[in-house]
């Protein structure tokens, strides 16, 4: 299974609130509120000294059915982290080349990020054809990935980093993206 299920897991969760938690008071009412707006995924991204006990409260917090990723993974020894950490998913802004064994060598979904066409058709070669579309407001939005949509029929995208309440729809009606992600949804939840 290509990239251990991280396709199914977001066709399952079309949305995914990417969010950075400055302190581990901010994780328990943070899945609380996804839970009760029936979102059941969150990526913790590594940008601040908590995030990997944050990681590990939200997993404690949440139910069966919520899976709680991580993003900005950008060397081994994170990575070895949130192994640790039994995340339920891995989220990389780029292709690096000394993650791609790490990565197929653990039982664990994982979404690199890519933006060329170079990075898309290396992931490819990889037999990776799920990938996350980095930072999508700069890198070309909604017309890079219509067009890309033509060129590499085979990959599925989840695009980041200037998705917005008002654009993510239209995103979502792309027939290459099967999710998008966010940081909207934890300001709409007041948070």
């Amino acid at each position: 299974m290509s990239q251990n299920g991280i396709r199914k897991l977001l066709l399952d969760n079309p949305v995914v609130p990417v969010v950075k938690i400055q302190s581990l008071e901010e994780v328990e009412p943070l899945i609380t509120a996804l839970q009760n707006n029936n979102i059941n995924c969150i990526e913790i991204t590594l940008r601040t000294d908590c995030a990997v006990e944050a990681i590990k409260l939200a997993k404690k917090c949440c139910n069966d059915n919520f899976s709680v990723g991580v993003g900005t993974v950008v060397n081994t020894k994170q990575l070895a982290e949130v192994v640790d950490a039994e995340v339920d998913f891995i989220v990389l802004p780029g292709l690096q080349k000394d993650l791609v064994s790490a990565l197929q060598d653990i039982d664990i979904p994982f979404l690199p990020g890519v933006v060329t066409p170079s990075e898309m058709m290396e992931a490819l070669r990889l037999g990776w054809d799920t990938l996350k579309f980095f930072p999508a407001n700069i890198a070309g939005g909604f017309g890079a990935l219509k067009t890309y949509g033509q060129v590499f029929s085979q990959i599925k995208f989840c695009p980041t980093g200037g998705i917005t309440k008002e654009n993510y729809p239209e995103y979502l009606d792309l027939e290459n993206v099967i999710s998008v992600g966010g940081s909207w949804i934890q300001k709409d939840l007041n948070i």
